[in-house]
């Protein structure tokens, strides 16, 4: 009898689990939880990757654009604003222009 095949998410809660410090996976995770509509699980992981590696960049957007999809507006422009604190210390204006524009549309 065949195992039933793991789900992305199964399978990067696994990887999470045995790698706990890996920044890129547990920002993968969080992105996962998101797509799935687990919001609460989501916010969770994107607190601990920014917690564990707050130079994390893409972390601020992509926590922010949830946080502004759920409409938790004031809590969205504080974590973009760390993000581009944090992205033009590290030299990403980029990154700093993406949130900003993201942050500007937030009512």
């Amino acid at each position: 009898m065949t195992q039933p095949q793991k789900t992305r998410r199964q399978m990067l809660e696994e990887f999470v689990a045995a790698n706990p410090s890996d920044a890129f996976a547990r920002y993968g995770l969080a992105l996962e939880c998101a797509k799935n509509g687990d919001h609460d699980a989501a916010r969770e992981h994107f607190r601990q990757l920014l917690a564990a590696h707050p130079d994390y960049v893409a972390g601020y957007f992509q926590y922010g654009q949830l946080l502004a999809r759920l409409e938790r507006t004031d809590e969205a422009r504080q974590i973009l604003t760390a993000g581009i604190d944090i992205a033009r210390r590290l030299g990403n204006q980029h990154a700093a222009s993406e949130m900003e524009a993201a942050r500007d549309e937030l009512h």
